[in-house]
This record gives C-alpha cells, structure tokens and sequence, in this order.
C-alpha cells in the first residue's frame, strides 16, 4: 500500500461522511419538522416510544441527531424523561438501518438482478437524477429530493473508494497485526468508542469497519467487541449537548450512556462465558459487511428487549447520579416559552422555525393583552393592573430580545425556501409587537396621569374616545389573526382600517382643539388626550408594518413603500374596504 492508496482511502472517508451528512441533513429537512411533532406528542406508552424512535432515526439516519432532539425537548420541559428513555432505547436500534444499506456493497454475484443491488451499480443513477432535481426543479422540495438523493450516491462511492483504498492492506502483515490486538475484547471495545467518539457517527464508524473488511483481515472475534464500543462512543455526542442544560436534560443525556455501557458489559460477560463453555468457532471466520450489520442491529435490539423492563431503574439510576437541590423549584419555574427555544433544535433548522414561530404567535398575544389591559385603565384606574400592564411589557421585551437572538442564530442555518420566508416574518414582526406594548405602557402613564390629578374628559372626548378604542382593538385583534393564522385575507382589511385609523386620529385633533377654543377642555387634559390618540395612531401603524410584511413576503417582494402606494392610489378593492370601515367607526 503506498502514498496514493492512502490518499484514496481519505478521500474515500471524506465523500463517505460528507455524504452521510448531507443525507442526513436533507431527511430532516424534508421531514418539515413533522418528526419532531410526533416525538413531542408521544403518549407514555414504551412500546410507542421505542418504535417512534426507531422509526424517526431511520428516517433521519442519526441517532445522535435524534438523542439531542430528545435531550433539547426535556430540557425545554416538552417531554419527560420517562419518555426519553424509551426513545433512545428505539434510537439505537433505528440507527442500524444504515449498516444493512451499506452492506449492500459487499453482494458478489453475476446475476443481473443481484448486481443492480450493488450501489456501485444503481448509485449513479440516483446521482443523475438527483442532479436534473437539484438543477432544473422549481419546487424546493424536489430540491431537498435531489440532494438526497446525491447525498446517498457520494456516501456510496465514498464506501466504493475507501473499500478499494484499503484492499492493498491484506498483504501488509504489520496491519494484521494491529488488527489483532482488538480481538482482546477491552481493548476492542475502547478502539470503537474512541473512533465514534471522534466521528460523533455510529452509522459512520460502523461503516468504515465494513469497508475495512473486504481486506479479509477482520474476523468476527475482532469487529464483535469493536461494534460493542462504537455504541459506547456514539453517546458523547450528546453529553456534549447537555452540557449547560437543565438536570432532566442531562439525565437524559446519562440515560443513553447508561444503556450502551450496561447493555455491552452485559452482552460482553454473556457471549464471552458462553464461549469458555461451547467455544464459538465462528469467531475465527471473516466477517463481511452483511455480518458486520448483523451483529450491529443483534446487539443493539437485544440491549433493548433486555433493558425495556428496567427502564424506571435506568431513570432511578440517572437520579441518583444527578441529584435534585433546593434550586429545582426555582428551575422548574423557569418560563416554558423561552426554554422551548433551545439551542439544540438549531440542527433541525425545520422544527426549530416552527418553535419560534409559536413562541411569536405568544408574544403577539401577551402584547395584545397588555394594550387591553392599559386601555381599561382610561376607563377605571386600578393600581394591581397597572402592575400587570408593566409585568406583561416587560415579558413581551424578553421576548423580543430572546426570539432575535434566536432567529440571528437560526439564520446561518441551511434553511428551506418556506422557512427562510416564515423567518423573515418574524423577523420583521417581533420589534413592531414589542412597540405595541411600548405604547400601552404610554397610555397606562396617562391613565395614571388622570387619576393623580383627579382630571377626566368632557362627555364628548369620553364617547369620541370609546370610538376610537374599538377601531384600535379591532385592527389589534386582526393583525393577530393575521399574523398566527397567515391570514392573507384578513391582511387585506388593516391597510383600509389604518387609513380610516388616521383620518379618525386627524378628526379627533381638530375636534379637541375647538374645545380647547370654546373653554370646554383644559391644557392639561388637552396634553393627555393628544398623548393618547398620538400612542393608539403609531399602534395602528404598527399593525400596518405587519400586515404588510406579512403580504409582501408571501408574494415574494419587500417594496413596502411601492405597495402602500399602489394598494392606496390604484386599488378600487382598497377603497371599498376604506368605505365599510369609515362607516363602522363615525363619531358622534
């Protein structure tokens, strides 16, 4: 084996994992957050559990993406860690799908039907098709179809190129002999976590294992404890993700590193003292690809029957390694909304969209909620909702500053054209709910205003007032609707009640003024009546910003300025939606 053998055998390795990622990568995207939706609304029956675990890894082809899914949802509160447990146990035995897939590599035969089992054989085809998708395709879910699919032929030709690499190593007798330092058992089982542990890959490690075994070097006394290890390996990928995480979450985390190491030294001291006694003779033969998946997918489904039945133990035991204090009340009160936007959902672009977009739809109705709140105030103060007015404002800042951070975050990620649209959204729209509530702690101030200085308007401002506040809690509610529902519809009626919004606004000022002239109002009230329809216009411009984005982003543009123009000046739709809501709100 020289230099360019070598040289191939890395390239090999590189297509091989690059391949598997973006496989794997395009699956989850594919999914839309569909998987994540079903893990989230698991019943607490393990049988379900294991199944929908294994299920969604083999879709997904990653059970490390699929244990720090898990570990991301208990830390969020979203699921408890009774029912993670059964879903790494199904991880881990959904993970061994893709070791019979590159099994198929190993099929030697002349057979026409047999040979186009081969990947090197229908591999280029699903290239070529994934190529005229990923070039030609309009729709971005053809796309995600056609990186799939070249994600799988390049991981196939990654397993082609590293298995021809290696070949020459069958006639290196120094290779042998590093080979069979693994048959001892320990030091087999520490070779194979350590390279899972460095590839942060089972399916990977498993795979380069199943490639070196065409140089008929590997016998079954060799790769059994090596497979066993890279089960124990696979788990630091999330240990590492817990880290920093609430202590359920890295229960969890224990959870699956407790399985694979209790499951291998079970499987090590059983198969070891049968052999003392009935001397397995296979041990000694060379293992192939087919055998290397059949001993990956035996131990991992019989590590899962075995410890199914003890799975509250491995919950007790997880417990009792990372014990509660007296801060576990405090951290259970810990708010859901901004523990749901976990950093872990991150790598599932998909899912991580549809959390934040909930968590907005929230923020919209708390900064409803306080301008409801505030504008009670005007008609009766009450101090204990001012308070609440001011806790709510501040909730919705927090989740300003939390759903931003987030969105940035979740920005860099390779995201779909849907969710790159749904991102935008909020992007614009979480900084106009925020100023919503700016002003409702505005008009709590003039509310407050009022009733330390004992003023209050003449019946006149008081009934023009209550005209107003209606247009304003109705456009509110709409662009709520607009925003939770994506509501196009809907969207279409707030630039004609902001239009009706302002001319109201303008009346209101005119009005004000001749009662100014005629004594009939004071400076002073003057100054709070104008602060307060100044604050109810800017909300109504507000809602005008989101409606607005919300129509421009669906149709594929972002000219807010062109379409205001254009929906205002050249829109008969416009101007009959103008008329109905000028006759809805009239003044008295």
């Amino acid at each position: 084996m020289d230099i360019f053998n070598v040289l191939e055998m890395l390239g090999g390795l590189a297509l091989f994992l690059y391949g598997m990622n973006v496989l794997g990568d395009n699956l989850a995207k594919l999914s839309g957050g569909r998987l994540e939706k079903i893990l989230e609304k698991l019943t607490s029956n393990p049988i379900k559990g294991v199944l929908l675990g294994a299920a969604v890894t083999a879709a997904i082809q990653s059970s490390s993406a699929t244990t720090v899914m898990v570990v991301g949802f208990v830390n969020s509160g979203i699921m408890k860690l009774t029912q993670a447990i059964t879903i790494i146990m199904g991880a881990n035995v959904g993970t061994t799908i893709t070791s019979w897939i590159l099994s198929l590599s190993g099929i030697e035969s002349d057979g026409f039907f047999l040979k186009l089992l081969k990947p090197s054989s229908f591999s280029p085809i699903l290239a070529l098709i994934g190529i005229i998708f990923l070039m030609f395709a309009k729709k971005d879910s053809k796309k995600i179809i056609g990186n799939i699919l070249l994600g799988f032929a390049i991981l196939m030709f990654g397993m082609e190129t590293m298995s021809g690499a290696v070949k020459p190593l069958a006639n290196v007798p120094e290779f042998t002999g590093i080979l069979t330092m693994f048959s001892n058992p320990v030091l087999g089982v520490i070779a194979g976590a350590l390279l899972t542990a460095v590839i942060q890959s089972s399916s990977a490690s498993v795979g380069i294992l199943q490639a070196l075994c065409v140089t008929g070097s590997l016998n079954y006394g060799i790769v059994f404890p090596i497979i066993l290890g890279q089960n124990v390996g696979t788990c630091v990928t999330a240990m590492l993700s817990s880290i920093g995480a609430s202590k359920n979450a890295r229960r969890t985390a224990l959870v699956h590193l407790y399985f694979n190491i209790i499951g291998v030294a079970v499987f090590m001291i059983a198969f070891y003292t049968l052999n003392i006694f009935m001397d397995f003779s296979f041990l000694d033969d060379v293992a192939g690809p087919a055998g290397i998946a059949f001993v990956h997918s035996a131990f991992n489904i019989g590590a899962t029957l075995i410890l199914l039945p003890f799975a509250k133990g491995l919950e007790k035991l997880a417990r009792l390694t990372i014990r509660d204090d007296e801060r576990d009340e405090k951290i259970k009160n810990l708010d859901k909304d901004f523990m749901t936007l976990d950093v872990r959902f991150l790598d599932q672009p998909s899912y991580a969209i549809e959390l934040a977009r909930n968590v907005t739809v929230n923020m919209a109705h708390h900064s409803m909620e306080c301008l409801f709140r505030a504008m009670k105030l005007l008609e009766k103060y009450d101090e204990n909702i001012a308070q609440e007015v001011l806790s709510i404002e501040n909730r919705v800042d927090k989740y300003e500053d939390c759903i931003g951070t987030y969105l940035v975050k979740l920005s860099s990620k390779n995201l779909s054209q849907k969710d790159s649209k749904i991102l935008t959204e909020m992007l614009h729209c979480i900084g106009d709910f925020e100023r919503i509530s700016d002003h409702a702690v505005n008009i709590l101030d003039a509310a407050r205003e009022m009733h330390k200085k004992n003023l209050e308007f003449s019946n006149s401002a008081n009934e023009e007032l209550k005209i107003y506040t209606t247009a304003i809690k109705d456009i509110v509610e709409s662009t709520v609707v607009v925003f939770e529902e994506n509501d196009m519809k809907v969207a279409s009626l707030i630039e004609p009640m902001e239009e009706v919004i302002d001319n109201l606004s303008d009346e209101l000022k005119n009005r004000h003024i001749k009662r100014l002239t005629e004594n009939k109002c004071t400076i002073e009230l003057g100054f709070v009546f104008s602060d307060i329809t100044t604050n109810y216009e800017r909300i109504s411009d507000h809602c005008s910003n989101i409606a607005v984005c919300l129509i421009e982003v669906n149709a594929n543009e972002f000219e807010t300025h062109e379409y205001l123009d254009n929906v205002k000046h050249d829109s008969t739709d416009f101007k009959e939606k103008y008329n109905i809501f000028k006759e809805k709100y009239v003044l008295p």
